[in-house]
């Protein structure tokens, strides 16, 4: 079969996927249409699939979307390539620790170099085939692939159990199949460690976080454009805000009203993970970055009742912009932040900004305040954790201290 050598894209991105008609993609359907036909079953099974998208798709945010798509679409490709004689009903806790040991170790024609690489690429309302692009994505660089073969990460690897699992159960619950051997064979897997080590979180040093706080003041005391920069750059830490919930979405546009005050405190709405809305606390030493970036717009000191412009906005314009765009922008103050680092020769400190991500900002600002004795209970609420007991988990690490203090001075 042709998928085991080419494997191609079976569903869109989420913006695309709820509008999407099957002779929008001739490239798809043209290598679907053999696949059927020799198997009724195949059909059934990524219509079952396409189904199950489309309630995640309506449900659950982008990103969501795309990780569920990404193992369902994958899974679905092996099992046509390695399973071709089972149906999905049919798949045991065996089947499923081979997949296992498929997504551990893929074959290098399933494995793109481009982590860039769009599933299709639109030409008169035509969505065709990027050749480029593959069901995985190799990130090493050319040195780390010539010592050691591709492998996917350990959360990779359990995200797929999640996804997978979720997937199972959806078509339970529809009496489409009568078990899920996803789980048995999670406990099993011979690739995935059992996690006892101390939680590090991913977070900015004080230096790390005044030097990028230099760093973007500086951009924008230099030039106007980067005045977006800096309030993002503020917004993310001191908010604990998710990239996400900054961006221009679907079903979600981040505007200057979600600003609102009340009895002389200030607040800030946002649509966040698991679909939820929030409210969380403005602090007054944020204020003034919100003013500064306002006043670059032309705009009033501060956000008025049910003002209508994005949060963050394109260029002369009142829309948003996408997470993809701000991430690239929390880049660049990152990049300048490295390099002031490295010149004034800490190094160790600049290494380890060069593996942050915007995501580091949230963690920071959460971590720092936990530092500064803030109640727990209250930045559980404003950072939107489920539970207290999250926020313990992730953050607290009074116990972990006190572990390694008691062991710091013993004797060899």
């Amino acid at each position: 079969m042709q998928t085991l050598n080419h494997p191609f894209p079976l569903f869109d991105s989420h913006k695309r996927f709820a509008d999407a008609q099957d002779q929008d993609y001739p490239d798809t359907q043209k290598l679907l249409k053999p696949i059927f036909a020799s198997d009724s079953n195949k059909y059934e099974h990524w219509l079952w699939t396409k189904e199950y998208l489309q309630f995640i798709a309506r449900h659950k945010a982008t990103g969501t979307f795309d990780r569920f798509r990404n193992e369902c679409e994958r899974f679905l490709l092996w099992c046509w390539c390695f399973k071709s004689d089972k149906t999905l009903s049919q798949l045991n806790k065996i089947d499923i620790l081979e997949y296992a040991d498929f997504l551990w170790s893929p074959p290098k024609a399933w494995i793109g170099q481009d982590a860039n690489a769009r599933r299709f690429e639109e030409s008169g309302g035509i969505f065709k085939i990027n050749p480029n692009w593959r069901p995985f994505v190799s990130r090493q660089s050319k040195a780390s692939k010539l010592k050691s073969p591709y492998h996917i990460s350990q959360s990779t690897l359990n995200a797929s159990f999640v996804a997978l699992t979720t997937f199972f159960n959806h078509l339970i619950d529809l009496d489409l199949i009568a078990k899920n051997p996803i789980k048995q064979a999670k406990k099993d897997c011979r690739h995935l460690m059992r996690d006892t080590q101390v939680r590090q979180v991913h977070r900015l040093s004080d230096l790390q976080w005044q030097t990028v706080l230099d760093c973007a003041t500086q951009m924008a005391d230099q030039d106007s454009r980067f005045e977006r920069h800096l309030f993002l750059i503020a917004s993310l830490k001191t908010l604990y805000l998710r990239i996400s919930e900054l961006s221009d979405r679907d079903n979600w546009k981040p505007v200057m009203g979600h600003f609102w005050h009340k009895d002389g405190y200030w607040w800030l709405k946002v649509y966040g993970k698991g679909n939820k809305l929030r409210d969380v606390s403005v602090p007054v030493s944020f204020l003034p970055f919100l003013q500064r970036y306002r006043e670059s717009r032309n705009l009033g000191p501060l956000p008025l009742l049910d003002e209508s412009v994005a949060i963050i906005s394109k260029n002369n314009s009142h829309k948003g912009l996408g997470a993809r765009q701000l991430r690239r922008f929390v880049q660049e103050v990152f990049d300048d932040a490295y390099l002031k680092l490295v010149q004034t020769g800490l190094t160790l400190e600049a290494n380890e900004l060069k593996s942050a991500s915007a995501h580091w900002l949230r963690h920071t600002g959460a971590s720092m305040d936990i530092e500064e004795n803030r109640d727990l209970k209250y930045l559980s609420e404003d950072l939107g954790h489920a539970s207290l007991a999250t926020t313990d988990t992730i953050y607290v690490q009074t116990d972990i201290r006190n572990r390694a203090e008691s062991g710091k001075y013993r004797k060899v």
